[in-house]
């Protein structure tokens, strides 16, 4: 499944790098854009939920809708 996010408090490309390593670790695809405050999100919903991955990211300290 895809999805896109939007995720406010990224302040560089650092941020996103932090968000794309931790989502890989865990096997999830990511495409972080800090400037547009976006997330491309690749999962599959039979391993992990989409509210598992707003976890993920607001643990890192970034608001997540």
């Amino acid at each position: 499944m895809k999805k896109i996010f939007c995720i406010k408090g990224m302040h560089c490309n650092s941020c996103a790098m932090m968000i794309e390593n931790e989502l890989e670790d865990r096997g999830i695809k990511s495409k972080i854009d800090f400037a547009n405050e976006k997330a491309e999100v690749e999962f599959d919903e039979k391993k992990i939920s989409e509210k598992e991955i707003k976890k993920i990211i607001e643990k890192l300290g970034y608001n997540i809708k």
